[in-house]
């Protein structure tokens, strides 16, 4: 026991094939989320009715904006427990895995419990009308049993993260999203359960998904130390848990205000202005799929650099990943610039909207670089769990954003909203850079 975890706490060094092991799996597994919603759109779809694409639309949308309020265990554990390995604690990373388990399976019990009150409150937020409610509460009635193991999902995925075993994270989300579209198929066109058809392929393949977790987890488990009780519930781990847990949260919500004002901000400039928006969001989406996996593998990097208490390969970490995906950010706007009038001819049929959409494009060109620097810092900060910088920064980040969207807005439109989104990027990668310093500070 002692021989490997002094194996486990010497530092490992950081190199390209090291950093493209890690990501490109995330960026492939990644890939399979768009398709899944394509699925599920396209089958209700094949019902000739609007109500039932409607409902699975918004059951989707609310249990998503729940469950999504839990997505800090994601980040958080794999900071936590990418240090642990990096100590070479082999116990505390078993106990971390046990504690977001925990977490994840007592806060969807508690999801099913308050499903009336739930439900009621989406509602009465999110009018819809009778038919697409009736249909959309009958979908959510079936997914919420499937909470438990849709939020332990995420700490499952933290916490192979920062095992660096992002094959099993691929392996997770190609076997739970397959099994949804294959059960998709089956249920609602083979069976003809329409709406409630989606929701129980949905609810099956979020818990074989977890049962798949725990097995790719087995070896954690043939160790005592993941029901080492005393570790488990040690007061002090747990209060910092939940207070890197707690930080992120904060900041993840003030990141969700700036896009959903966006959309707010939109849709006062008509509705072809707002359709166009719609359509450029999926370009940011694009890119946070694709650099999503350099930024989770500076996130594993830098959390097991943290434990190790090596600066040099804390920095090393920084810049290899941050090579790839700058590599990754310049193909993704020549991307954009190349087939961009093309894909948004394929997503939008109004040639208002297609004019529209190709007249701002160009921010959508500039974003990916824009923005790289945004999204590694925040892969840096919380591989090293430097959550309450992440916290502060935002605030201020945020802030810049409203300033920069009252500003310019009255004096260019559209383009001035597009160009405040994109000071949101470098307000966040300002801040966070002059944080970084503090960073290596702490790792030595």
């Amino acid at each position: 026991m002692a021989e490997a975890a002094a194996d486990v706490a010497a530092p490992r060094d950081v190199t390209h094939g090291r950093v493209l092991r890690i990501a490109l799996p995330i960026v492939a597994s990644n890939a399979t989320i768009p398709i899944l919603g394509a699925v599920d759109t396209g089958v209700v779809g094949q019902l000739g009715e609007a109500a039932p694409i409607g409902a699975v639309g918004i059951g989707a949308v609310i249990l998503s904006g729940i469950y999504w309020i839990f997505g800090f265990l994601r980040m958080g554990t794999t900071g936590l427990a990418a240090q642990a390995e990096g100590q070479g604690d082999r116990a505390e990373v078993a106990a971390i895995l046990t504690r977001v388990l925990m977490i994840g399976l007592a806060a969807g019990t508690a999801f099913i419990l308050l499903r009336p009150l739930i439900f009621w409150g989406a509602f009465a937020i999110s009018p819809a009308s009778e038919e697409v409610e009736r249909l959309a509460r009958g979908y959510m009635g079936i997914r919420i049993w499937s909470a438990p193991a849709a939020i332990a999902i995420y700490g499952l995925l933290g916490w192979l993260i920062a095992k660096e075993r992002t094959g099993a994270v691929l392996a997770l989300q190609v076997w739970m999203n397959g099994v949804n579209m294959v059960l998709d198929l089956v249920f609602v066109l083979g069976f003809g359960w329409g709406v409630n058809g989606v929701a129980f392929a949905t609810f099956l393949s979020e818990w074989s998904g977890l049962a798949l977790g725990l097995w790719l987890c087995r070896a954690a488990f043939r160790v005592p130390d993941w029901r080492d009780w005393p570790r488990v519930f040690d007061r002090v781990r747990l209060t910092r848990m939940a207070q890197v847990n707690s930080d992120i949260l904060i900041r993840s919500l003030l990141l969700q205000s700036i896009f959903m004002s966006f959309l707010l901000f939109a849709s006062d400039l008509g509705d072809v202005t707002l359709a166009a928006t719609q359509v450029l969001l999926q370009f940011l989406q694009i890119v946070a799929y694709g650099l999503d996996g350099f930024a989770f593998a500076a996130e594993a990097m830098v959390g097991q650099a943290m434990g190790a208490r090596s600066v040099a390969i804390l920095r090393r970490a920084s810049v290899l990943s941050s090579l790839w995906a700058l590599v990754a950010s310049v193909m993704l706007s020549v991307a954009f610039w190349v087939l961009g009038p093309w894909i948004i001819d394929v997503m939008a049929e109004s040639e208002d909207v297609r004019a529209a959409a190709r007249l701002y494009l160009p921010w959508m060109v500039a974003a990916p670089v824009v923005g790289l620097a945004s999204w590694m810092l925040d892969g840096l900060f919380i591989g090293a769990t430097r959550t309450a910088d992440m916290r502060n920064m935002m605030v201020i980040s945020a802030a810049g954003y409203f300033a920069a969207v009252f500003a310019l807005m009255p004096l260019m439109g559209m383009h001035g909203l597009w160009a405040a989104m994109l000071l949101s990027f470098v307000f966040r990668a300002i801040t966070l850079g002059l944080r970084y310093p503090a960073l290596e500070r702490a790792a030595a």
